[in-house]
């Protein structure tokens, strides 16, 4: 069995409209909101293994801010595969990945992540900014993931949803 944790970026600004969407940075909700959500990863005990995440900014910060809150301790794997990725994409990028993970992170954004969500577990589920959904897959090794299997969606967490 493997474990995928899909992490949608937290809140980005837009207070320079001139900015190149790759460059946003994270608002004062997103900088507050990311490391929360690290720390309900730690306390549910589920730090990954591996943390991927998209080069944009506000993805990248997320997965920093995350990984320093619930205890990750490994570098973080940036790949531009996952800016603004969709389905597809992600399943190659997972497919990729080397099967000594038991557990992955992968942060990046919407709608791919929440397409694929709804691909790998049948069920559609919002994925607001800085949620993290957590998906069981019935897989030995990342390259065994093709378009027949169907894993549990057993969590959707976002920061609205947590008290403080």
């Amino acid at each position: 069995m493997k474990q995928l944790l899909i992490v949608r970026h937290a809140k980005s600004s837009r207070e320079e409209p001139d900015l190149d969407d790759h460059d946003r940075p994270l608002n004062k909700r997103g900088q507050r909101d990311a490391p929360r959500m690290g720390r309900l990863l730690r306390d549910e005990g589920l730090v990954p293994e591996c943390i991927i995440s998209s080069t944009a900014l506000r993805a990248r910060t997320t997965a920093e801010r995350m990984a320093r809150s619930c205890g990750y301790d490994k570098k973080l794997r940036l790949t531009r595969w996952l800016y603004l990725a969709d389905t597809g994409e992600c399943l190659r990028l997972l497919r990729e990945t080397s099967p000594e993970y038991g557990s992955l992170m992968l942060v990046g954004h919407n709608p791919g992540l929440e397409e694929l969500v709804e691909h790998l577990s049948g069920r559609a589920a919002s994925m607001p900014t800085a949620a993290v959904a957590q998906i069981s897959l019935p897989i030995e090794r990342w390259a065994d993931l093709d378009d027949k299997v169907r894993g549990e969606l057993l969590h959707v967490w976002s920061p609205k949803k947590l008290s403080d």
